[in-house]
């Protein structure tokens, strides 16, 4: 902890944090904890994070999770942690950027800074690999989509009719699971405005690697749109820095740790995203929280 301390100091001395940084985190496997099938915010991230919003610095979420998901899920624990304040969030890979926030009569709601959906020739070549992927006779597949309208929430589209009722009964978050021929589900996505799509496929990798996609999960968003490019769109529009801010995440997915100025890796494998100051890694959510407290506590007394 000794070095953790050390880069934490050489952090705030190096950057301008404390004027112009923001915290920017990925929520599953970084700052959530799986209790009972239900994600809730870790304790000590939330003991942490309740110091931070204290000292007024921003608390920017970013993550694969869609805008009526993270509502229904955890918005209302992060909103009262936020002290009923706006929450800025880089949803569905960075393909949607804006605030969960409240709303007279209404409840939570998102409201909408910029999107960046998928062009028409992207969704085309998507549904191109899945109808390869049917002329092989591979039905075990799945298409999610996302589309730009944050209520609709998400819709999933399965080849077989008969697996409706069980698709359902997974994917509880879906808003709707459809069973439409190919044509239908193409009409439908060109008809409207997709921001990400993500293809789930069940086949063993020596069959899978003969077709186009060769991923059994993929997931899809406008090019070079990803959690880096929504985190810059949102952070110049809060205006704060993402190259002075600290930034927390645990997949590949995360790009947006290679333009944090203190980039923090949580879980047991290395990524190769640096900050642009710091880098720390540590093994769990938990220790997560310490280095969050103990950040708070700097600027506490820097602040004095």
């Amino acid at each position: 902890m000794h070095d953790v301390e050390k880069q934490l100091k050489q952090f705030l001395q190096q950057s301008a944090y404390m004027a112009q940084g923001a915290i920017v985190t990925d929520l599953d496997g970084t700052v959530l904890q799986e209790e009972g099938g239900k994600a809730r915010i870790a304790v000590p991230v939330e003991a942490a994070l309740n110091e931070l919003y204290g000292l007024g610095r921003p608390v920017i979420l970013n993550t694969l999770r869609f805008p009526l998901n993270v509502i229904r899920t955890l918005g209302h624990d992060w909103h009262r942690l936020a002290r009923e304040q706006p929450i800025p969030l880089v949803s569905m890979k960075g393909s949607q950027i804006g605030f969960v926030k409240t709303s007279d009569h209404k409840g939570l709601i998102f409201e909408e800074l910029a999107a960046f959906p998928l062009a028409p020739s992207e969704i085309e070549e998507i549904l191109a690999g899945v109808e390869d992927l049917l002329a092989g006779g591979i039905r075990d597949l799945l298409v999610f989509s996302y589309p730009r309208d944050w209520r609709v929430g998400e819709f999933i589209w399965t080849p077989v009719a008969e697996a409706v009722p069980f698709i359902k009964g997974k994917y509880t978050s879906a808003s709707s699971v459809i069973a439409v021929e190919l044509e239908k589900l193409r009409q439908r996505l060109l008809d409207d405005e997709i921001c990400m799509m993500f293809l789930l496929i069940k086949i063993a990798e020596d069959k899978l690697m003969a077709y186009q996609h060769t991923k059994p999960s993929s997931f899809f968003t406008h090019t070079n749109v990803d959690k880096l490019s929504g985190a810059l769109q949102l952070t110049t529009r809060l205006g704060v820095d993402l190259a002075h801010s600290v930034g927390a995440g645990d997949t590949e997915m995360d790009r947006f740790l290679k333009g944090v100025g203190l980039a923090v890796q949580v879980g047991e494998g290395a990524l190769e995203y640096h900050g642009l100051l710091q880098t720390i890694r540590v093994k769990h959510v938990l220790e997560l929280g310490e280095i969050l407290l103990r950040l708070a506590e700097l600027q506490k007394t820097l602040m004095k």
